[in-house]
């Protein structure tokens, strides 16, 4: 009796596996020739899915050429928006996600105060600006979902069973919290050649 064949492992791809430049040397030196690289390796692993949702690859092609990119990418990187409507979430997931953006609102204005009380005293400059700019930029952003394509990538992953792949904190901490499996981008290569020797096409 022939072993029953293996369903295909799915990932869920996230614009930082591509642009972000620490993360996507492996690949290529620049977003374009990294998303090639990617089709090229992407062609060859069978046992593999590739999944984008259609608003973060919408965010990728700002980035890449898109008359340098063979036909075939679109082939191996699937899009395909989570079914929003079908889907649920537990519950705790709403009241840790309002918990923690008081906790950041609260943190940004206390930001907020202290530069206010240090201009009142010794006059503002640029650089107290810049300061209160990236302090509270990283109060209320930084290891948090702050836009939709956050949400997409979660969703997505949850919905098709997958491993995301993103570079996201923000991301990586609420998939981790809602039980979705994760890779860091760094490690994404390695992945892929794993995959392809295991499947003795490496």
């Amino acid at each position: 009796m022939a072993p029953a064949k293996r369903s295909p492992e799915k990932l869920v791809l996230d614009t930082s596996v591509f642009v972000n430049p620490d993360v996507r040397a492996a690949l290529g030196p620049t977003p374009t020739e990294a998303l090639k690289a990617f089709a090229a390796l992407a062609s060859r692993a069978a046992s593999l899915e590739f999944y984008m949702p259609s608003s973060v690859f919408e965010e990728l092609m700002n980035f890449v050429s898109r008359e340098e990119l063979p036909a075939e990418t679109l082939v191996y990187l699937k899009q395909k928006s989570p079914r929003k409507h079908e889907l649920t979430t537990p519950a705790f997931f709403l009241y840790e996600l309002m918990e923690e953006m008081r906790e950041r609102v609260n943190k940004g204005l206390r930001f907020a105060e202290k530069a206010v009380r240090s201009a009142a005293s010794s006059g503002s400059s640029d650089e107290q600006i810049k300061d209160l700019r990236r302090k509270y930029r990283d109060a209320l952003r930084e290891g948090i979902i702050d836009s939709k394509e956050d949400v997409d990538l979660i969703l997505l992953s949850m919905e098709l069973k997958a491993t995301l792949v993103t570079a996201d904190q923000g991301a990586i901490k609420w998939a981790d919290k809602l039980g979705v499996s994760w890779l860091l981008p760094e490690k994404f290569r390695e992945y892929l050649d794993a995959s392809l020797t295991a499947s003795g096409k490496g």
